[in-house]
């Protein structure tokens, strides 16, 4: 593993200090982080630890980058992050006219339908980025995941210590889901289509007499459908989205056959 402790020393001191932007530091750390040599959070035993430095390194890369012009054929942009290349000597999958940041990485293995992956995210070996799905800036998505067509996986850079969202290896997103807020999908969860998990929605288990309620988070293995709770205003009573879960992913259910037919149950799909 690459030891940065002189260079995250050296980023911490640009960023508290405007006037002295370490130039070579910033390119350097935003070319590791390009190589999946380092990450803005990074898994411990069951926990996630941001690396606040590496968010710093991101901003203070637009700082230091001039808007460039970029052209494509007949299309012009004006950016200040190029896009990543050498999709063949990385091992990933490209698809026309998908688009990922310099400054994100990408496992081998990786298929990119046309999509979109910002700076800083991180997407493990094997992963499908979908159809117009989205990968918001510092994002962590594991192995094996598929985001489906239209998923929305939402970024953070400020607060600096503001957790990405993260979606945990072998996790299913549906259609149109949207993730954000720093929201954590637990390993092999399964989201069905439209479900909206925020740092503060409720995702409740309504698979027991009681309701179990988890907030900002999604268990491993479970099997969530959007919902709805009820809600008391001054003006009336409105519904307030929830995910309900309504069962856990096992091995008898790893086909997506077998997942769909599990939410039909419940008027959903994926």
């Amino acid at each position: 593993m690459t030891d940065t402790t002189s260079l995250a020393r050296r980023i911490e001191a640009a960023w508290a200090d405007p006037e002295a932007l370490d130039v070579p530091a910033v390119e350097e750390a935003i070319a590791l982080l390009d190589a999946g040599a380092i990450r803005v959070a990074e898994p411990s035993d069951g926990t996630w630890t941001v690396n606040e430095w590496v968010k710093q390194a991101v901003l203070l890369y637009f700082r230091a980058r001039p808007n460039e012009t970029i052209e494509s054929g007949w299309f012009e942009f004006r950016d200040k992050v190029p896009v990543k290349r050498d999709y063949e000597k990385q091992g990933v999958r490209c698809v026309p006219p998908a688009v990922a940041r310099y400054g994100s990485y990408l496992a081998p293995g990786v298929v990119l339908m046309p999509s979109y992956v910002n700076i800083g995210a991180w997407v493990g070996g094997g992963t499908m980025v979908d159809t117009w799905a989205t990968v918001g800036s510092c994002a962590q998505i594991g192995e094996g995941v598929h985001l489906s067509g239209g998923v929305g996986i939402g970024g953070v850079l400020e607060p600096l210590q503001a957790a990405p969202v993260i979606v945990e290896d072998g996790a299913f997103i549906g259609s149109r889901c949207i993730v954000v807020e720093g929201a954590r999908i637990g390993s092999e969860a399964v989201l069905g289509a439209n479900v909206v998990i925020t740092g503060s929605t409720p995702v409740i288990d309504v698979t027991k007499p009681e309701p179990v309620e988890h907030r900002g988070s999604v268990p491993a293995r479970a099997i969530v459908i959007p919902g709805s709770r009820t809600k008391e205003f001054p003006a009336g009573t409105y519904q307030l989205p929830a995910g309900l879960i309504i069962g856990w992913r096992n091995p008898g259910m790893e086909g997506k056959v077998e997942l769909n037919d599990i939410l039909r149950e419940h008027g959903a799909a994926m």
